[in-house]
């Protein structure tokens, strides 16, 4: 408890505000290559950008680029400059189909020189607070003895110029040497009214679609608990907790979401609500899952060593990977540790889900042994199907919403990014409901009615659980007392 604890503080100090009003400050950054932000424009958005106190070491080609794309994945342009500078392109060899626009720093003659790559691009409306922008070129003023500023607004006022737009800064000195510089961008995306990026404009509905949906299973989930209360064992309230979870999760989230879209930043206390919600939901995820793999309550009282240990390691990494999220969302596109936390998030989370499935895999080792005793066949092998029918729903759905999901994501039109989320919550509420009927309390569940016998048992202080009015019996042939369950 004491680290659930420390990871929720942690979350509050880390909780520097997601939004779409930035500001941006380098000191002293040796990077050749910085991605800003990124956001999805529809026809009237815009993005203001003022750059300030830009200072540099050396002067040898500083400037940005905005890049646009049709889709979440990795820009074809930017993937092609790794090695070299995108500001030094020789523009007669970029193949037609870039759409860029890049800002080169021209501190001689006091300008910001750009140009345009990319037909759809030619008449993206670009202006200045500063003064009339001329044809391929904005003013640069030296605000104090070298130290620089500038600044532009892009407006999309056609079809054809909507788009995932990514902005990078660009040290092409880097590229040959370390060459450090101080930085400060303000930065400002708006679609009409709205904050949100135009992939994100439907998920507080989404998010709070799912938290009623979520609110109606755990309603249909106490019903049935209450029609079959001689049933009923800790894990189903357990599942119980996790649903409440899920729906207060998902509310929070709405409408941190719904801030957000009507102010350009989040409110402190959902967003807090939020994340204590998510923490608690992805541990009660996991102690379910590991719980009902390991057949506690179920068909033993007592846990095994072993399924100790599983405890031991996944609750600590699940609270590791929850504030890995915390993190990287929380954390500026431009931030180091951005992407840093964001892959210790995706191991530490796809360990987790490798970690919960080895009590499955023992529990149906175990029912193949005891399959073959006389007289016992029928009944173990009626376990070791649903067993095996778990074992193959959750590597399904870990390879479903880590994998699919986010192909689904790099692919799809930019606009339709908020599929990526639909389709995870749908696959995690649809095993939610596989799992609940699956394991649920009633007489005719195999996993309830058949217990295992004597002959069958050979793991740690495995006991066979009853319902109510009846017994407990202890499986192991040196112990021959019964327990009653509390």
């Amino acid at each position: 408890m004491s680290v659930y604890r420390v990871a929720v503080v942690f979350c509050l100090l880390m909780l520097i505000g997601e939004c779409r009003i930035h500001k941006l400050t380098f000191e002293g950054d040796t990077r050749r290559q910085i991605g800003l932000t990124t956001f999805g424009l529809l026809k009237g958005g815009r993005i203001n950008v003022n750059v300030t106190r830009f200072q540099y070491q050396n002067d040898v080609g500083f400037g940005i680029s905005l890049d646009k794309a049709k889709s979440e994945g990795v820009s074809a342009y930017m993937e092609n400059h790794n090695e070299k500078c995108a500001l030094k392109d020789d523009l007669s060899k970029v193949p037609e189909s870039y759409s860029t626009i890049r800002f080169i720093m021209d501190f001689h003659r006091g300008r910001v020189n750009f140009t345009r790559l990319g037909d759809d691009l030619h008449t993206l409306l670009l202006a200045t607070s500063k003064e009339q922008i001329g044809n391929d070129s904005l003013p640069l003023l030296e605000e104090a003895p070298k130290k620089y500023s500038f600044d532009f607004q892009v407006s999309v006022d056609h079809d054809d110029e909507e788009g995932l737009y990514n902005l990078f800064f660009h040290n092409c000195y880097g590229y040959e040497s370390v060459s450090a510089f101080n930085l400060t961008v303000h930065i400002e995306e708006k679609n009409g009214e709205n904050y949100l990026s135009a992939g994100e404009m439907p998920l507080p509905y989404l998010y709070g679609t799912f938290s009623a949906l979520s609110f109606c299973l755990a309603m249909v989930w106490i019903v049935v608990l209450r029609r079959h209360r001689e049933s009923v064992f800790k894990i189903h309230y357990l599942m119980l907790g996790l649903l409440f979870a899920k729906t207060l999760s998902m509310m929070f989230h709405a409408v941190n979401y719904h801030f957000i879209a009507l102010e350009g930043k989040h409110e402190a206390a959902w967003a807090i609500l939020y994340y204590i919600t998510h923490l608690l939901r992805g541990i009660l995820l996991f102690i379910a899952i590991v719980l009902i793999g390991a057949g506690w309550n179920f068909i033993k009282h007592v846990l095994s060593t072993r399924d100790k240990k599983i405890f031991a390691i996944i609750l600590p990494l699940q609270v590791l990977a929850n504030v890995a999220s915390i993190i990287f969302e929380e954390s500026e596109e431009s931030d180091p540790r951005y992407t840093t936390w964001k892959e210790i998030f995706v191991l530490v989370d796809l360990i987790c889900y490798g970690v919960i499935l080895f009590p499955v895999v023992w529990s149906i080792r175990h029912l193949q042994q005891a399959s073959k005793v006389d007289g016992k066949a029928a009944t173990n092998l009626e376990k070791l199907r649903l067993f095996r029918l778990f074992y193959v729903v959750i590597v399904c759905f870990i390879y479903f919403t880590r994998i699919i999901v986010y192909l689904l994501k790099i692919t799809v039109p930019f606009k339709y990014s908020w599929m990526e989320e639909f389709f995870r919550e749908t696959a995690t509420l649809f095993f939610f409901i596989y799992v609940g009927y699956s394991f649920r309390p009633a007489s005719d569940n195999p996993y309830l009615r058949l217990p295992l016998s004597d002959d069958e048992a050979d793991m740690d202080d495995v006991v066979v659980t009853f319902p109510q009015n009846e017994t407990t019996t202890r499986l192991h042939r040196s112990k021959e007392n019964s327990h009653d369950l509390d």
